[in-house]
């Protein structure tokens, strides 16, 4: 049975010879629609004719879009070698291509007449071929019903034609030697335009789409552009705001770890108040009667020299100084036959007294400790 596929021409240009050459699709795959009277079922209104795609890509298939006439509008049989001279105005190429669901395949128009249509708004192609029709039903891959499948399809010629669909009539050409072209019903040939391609390149790859593709390829990748440009202003802000938590942090530890170094443990604390026990009970030895209270170990040391030899002799002194004059009055009641002596031989016995001591010291050393006063030499 002969068929009609339409498209529209697309990327037409004239050569420097003055040929008009283009890129067509002239068949695709997929389910259309025809009058059951144009295929031979006069009993069903219409006919979902499925062409899948092992038929539409097959190798005998692909083979005979190849250097088939190009002609202006259908002719009313099939072009032979016997009547190619009176019908062909053009020839397709041997570069044939699936592109999608679509066969795309070159093809030149050689004819000026044929050209000047074209150039006038003639701007539709239609593929006459045969094919076998087998009226066995069923379900494409995704689900669609149809009636019947083409099978065997061969390309016979590419036809220039004013409408390629014909409304009701769904017949091309001067007779109806050339089949039934898809039933549209909705077809309106008055708001066809005429599909021009362009190139856009996405991750790289250059592809050809329409005007409005492209229009919206290019409006996505803008969207995509300022998308990651707000998400790298985010990450940046994120980091930042890392790095000063991280740094409030660190500060927050090194307050900590200061902290730790002024509390002695309790083994230096022991040490500390028995040092300060001793250094006030050599103190009242020398000079029982200077005051100590709230003194540090430094300012006691220089309280019991300014006792023993006056303020006079240690002014403008050093520290230095003091804790020497202070080291010689220790050695100096060590030679005593006092108490003190004996205390610094046997060592500091606990009595009443002494325990007194130790309770005043421990209480004066944390309540200097409270203060921040150094106990230091």
């Amino acid at each position: 049975m002969n068929f009609t596929d339409a498209v529209t021409v697309a990327g037409t240009r004239r050569r420097d010879d003055g040929y008009l050459v283009a890129d067509a699709r002239i068949a695709r795959t997929g389910i259309q629609t025809y009058l059951g009277s144009e295929v031979g079922k006069p009993d069903m209104s219409t006919v979902r004719v499925y062409r899948p795609s092992s038929e539409v890509f097959a190798k005998d298939t692909l083979k005979s879009a190849a250097h088939r006439p190009v002609t202006n509008d259908h002719p009313p049989e099939m072009v032979t070698s016997d009547n190619w001279k009176k019908f062909a105005v053009g020839q397709t190429g041997d570069e044939i291509a699936g592109e999608g669901i679509f066969i795309r395949v070159p093809l030149m128009v050689s004819d000026e007449a044929a050209i000047r249509d074209i150039e006038a708004g003639k701007q539709e192609l239609s593929a006459g071929y045969t094919c076998d029709l087998d009226f066995t039903p069923g379900q494409t891959p995704t689900g669609e019903a149809y009636d019947a499948v083409q099978r065997n399809i061969r390309i016979n010629h590419v036809a220039v034609v004013q409408r390629g669909r014909a409304g009701s009539n769904v017949r091309i050409g001067d007779a109806a030697a050339w089949g039934a072209s898809p039933f549209t019903p909705d077809h309106n040939p008055q708001k066809d335009k005429i599909m021009t391609l362009k190139t856009v390149t996405v991750d790289g790859i250059p592809v050809e789409v329409t005007d409005q593709g492209a229009t919206v390829i290019g409006t996505l990748q803008t969207r995509l552009a300022d998308a990651n440009t707000k998400f790298a202003d985010a990450e940046k802000a994120h980091q930042v705001a890392i790095a000063a938590k991280d740094a409030d942090l660190a500060k927050k530890d090194a307050e900590i770890d200061a902290l730790k170094a002024k509390v002695l443990s309790d083994g230096d604390l022991d040490k500390r108040v028995q040092a300060r026990a001793d250094l006030i009970t050599v103190a009242k030895a020398i000079a029982k009667d200077v005051k100590i209270e709230g003194l540090s170990d430094a300012d006691i040391r220089k309280a019991v020299v300014v006792a023993k030899v006056g303020d006079a002799a240690i002014a403008g002194k050093t520290s230095a100084y003091i804790d020497a004059r202070f080291d010689l009055l220790v050695e100096d009641v060590k030679k005593t036959a006092d108490p003190l002596a004996k205390a610094l031989a046997d060592g500091v016995q606990p009595t009443a007294d002494a325990d007194k001591l130790v309770t005043d010291a421990y209480a004066q050393m944390v309540a200097d400790l409270k203060a921040g006063k150094s106990t230091a030499a």
